[in-house]
């Protein structure tokens, strides 16, 4: 019975999150040349978020994410705050990194898994609460879908790295 719940609340879970995973690898997938923060600097003298982080792959990653979302059956809102979030939160996870001098590309345990996966759950629950437990459970996925995307988007040339 509890194995059944679990696994329930994974599904749930994981269908929930659908449009941030989108919008996060296909953001990578979709990467442009302007970037966001326009090659400025922020107070510190390092980048704002750095090189990675375009218009275009924000904006197409939002799109995949909104996309995969509604035909995944989650409501067109919903789709989009989940997929803004995704992209926000690694906004602000590219943010982090730049204050602690790790370079676009460079990983960051913990904060790549997660940030956006973070902004998507905050954003979203704004409209729609999930269950608790499923966002833990899909938090304790999330390494494991990180690993395995980076890895295919190292085979199939779109990242330099692995990680």
């Amino acid at each position: 019975m509890i194995v059944q719940e679990v696994f329930e609340l994974g599904v749930r879970g994981v269908l929930f999150f659908i449009p941030a995973y989108f919008a996060n690898a296909f953001a990578l997938v979709f990467k442009g040349k302007k970037q966001i923060d326009l090659g400025k600097n922020f107070i510190d003298g390092k980048p704002v978020f750095g090189s990675g982080k375009t218009f275009r792959g924000f904006f197409l990653g939002m799109v995949t994410g909104f996309v995969a979302g509604v035909l995944t059956g989650t409501l067109p809102l919903l789709s989009f705050l989940i997929s803004l979030g995704a992209l926000l939160g690694d906004l602000a996870g590219a943010f982090v990194k730049r204050r602690l001098s790790i370079r676009p590309g460079d990983p960051a345990p913990v904060l790549d898994q997660f940030d956006f996966m973070l902004g998507a759950a905050i954003l979203s629950q704004s409209w729609m609460h999930l269950d608790p437990r499923s966002i833990i459970i899909v938090m304790a996925l999330t390494p494991l879908v990180h690993l395995v995307s980076n890895t295919i988007a190292f085979l199939l040339s779109i990242k330099k790295v692995p990680w």
